[in-house]
């Protein structure tokens, strides 16, 4: 019985990495149910976690797209880079999956900045000439409904900036996809892991 279970839930994710990757779905929710509804015929509450499905997507971008990623990895965090530098009084951190390494296609780029002053980051965007646009997004956080500002910046990757108050900077959320405390990258830690994970494309680049 145990191992029917487990051999369900074995193509539940890899239908749900599948239809992530091949058809866009793009929430982890959405996928899940779809792949249960296609291969089970129905819905069920025993569904992969978000991280089982996030490492067959990796896998199977990898099968693909290997040598492509880890250009485009590279350009991510150079771009990624360039962006914390000019918002270095913002504080900004680096997560996700071009922190992690494990891009796909459709990735963006996901900096947390800190600050009080909605305005001031707003101003230092139109100063920058950056075109961007704003959306508040509604979640739950502890048990409650919680606004949060989303700024979404124009560039050759998007960039999603998700805006904290000052104080939180040392408060590390848990990841939806595993469950665990969120890494988060400063600019300098991201300059060494570039340095270190893509010596030859940073030579070149400097050079």
């Amino acid at each position: 019985m145990r191992k029917k279970r487990n051999d369900i839930r074995r193509l539940l994710v890899r239908e749900a990495a599948r239809l992530m990757y091949e058809e866009g779905v793009d929430q982890y929710l959405d996928a899940k149910r779809k792949a249960a509804k296609r291969i089970l015929g129905k819905q069920t509450r025993d569904l992969p976690s978000n991280g089982e499905i996030a490492e067959e997507l990796f896998q199977l971008s990898q099968f693909h797209q290997g040598d492509e990623l880890e250009a485009t990895l590279f350009e991510m965090r150079i771009l990624a880079m360039d962006v914390m530098e000019n918002l270095a009084e913002f504080s900004p951190r680096l997560i996700g999956s071009v922190s992690t390494g494990k891009v796909r296609q459709g990735s963006d780029i996901d900096l947390h900045v800190f600050t009080n002053s909605l305005e001031n980051l707003q101003a230092h965007l139109e100063a920058a000439k950056w075109s961007y646009s704003l959306k508040k997004i509604w979640i739950q956080k502890s048990g409650r409904p919680a606004e949060f500002t989303h700024i979404y910046l124009d560039f050759d990757y998007p960039v999603e900036l998700s805006i904290y108050p000052e104080n939180e900077i040392r408060v590390r959320g848990r990841s939806s996809t595993d469950g665990k405390p969120i890494e988060r990258l400063s600019a300098s830690k991201l300059r060494d892991l570039v340095m270190n994970e893509h010596s030859e494309a940073w030579k070149e680049y400097i050079s």
